[in-house]
């Protein structure tokens, strides 16, 4: 049975993205050193030796991404493929914007964020449904459907920017899973307790 896991780098004090993220500037100013235990200076993905690269093997095994339309549209839905080609599946009020017509594996769900992870699950078949955005996960643990968390906690403190738990409807319990302690970040993964 597939597993939703929230994939989320995050600062010391819960910060996911800098100031002035937008469309112009995905991940906001000083985003980068979010992701450095993976992405080099110059933006190029690669794959940590030791634990951390064990993380990414992991996640690449991912059978569907369920993501937020403020983080897809930023990054132009990936240029329709996110994870060598598996679904994308996009929980949104409004219907989708017209460079979609060229993404056949990008869905836009318009019905609810639970039925958005049903069909992600579905397609996920027996591998994870790879969630990305915060006001996403927070809908989608505030709807029961996600699962467990991968956060990725860097040593760094941001002081401002987008959070990841800004808003949550009531106190959430989680019980820890695994914990991964590496030079460049700690990894701990979490599950859900519904």
């Amino acid at each position: 049975m597939s597993t939703s896991v929230l994939y989320m780098s995050m600062s010391l004090d819960g910060y996911i993205a800098g100031p002035n993220d937008g469309p112009g500037n995905p991940g906001g100013d000083g985003f980068a050193p979010l992701h450095r235990w993976f992405v080099t200076p110059d933006g190029e993905f690669f794959r940590p030796s030791g634990p951390a690269g064990e993380l990414v093997d992991e996640w690449s095994t991912t059978g569907a991404v369920l993501v937020g339309r403020r983080t897809v549209e930023q990054v132009d839905h990936w240029g329709g493929d996110h994870h060598d080609g598996v679904p994308i599946f996009v929980p949104s009020h409004r219907p989708p914007g017209p460079s979609v017509a060229h993404y056949p594996l990008v869905t836009y769900v318009t019905d609810g964020i639970e039925s958005a992870m049903k069909q992600a699950k579905a397609a996920a078949g027996d591998r994870d449904v790879m969630v990305h955005g915060a006001y996403t996960a927070q809908r989608a643990l505030e709807a029961g459907v996600l699962d467990e968390l991968q956060i990725h906690q860097v040593p760094l403190l941001f002081g401002g920017g987008r959070r990841l738990f800004d808003v949550l409807p009531t106190r959430i319990e989680l019980d820890i899973v695994r914990v991964i302690d590496t030079p460049d970040a700690t990894h701990i993964r979490y599950r859900i307790r519904h």
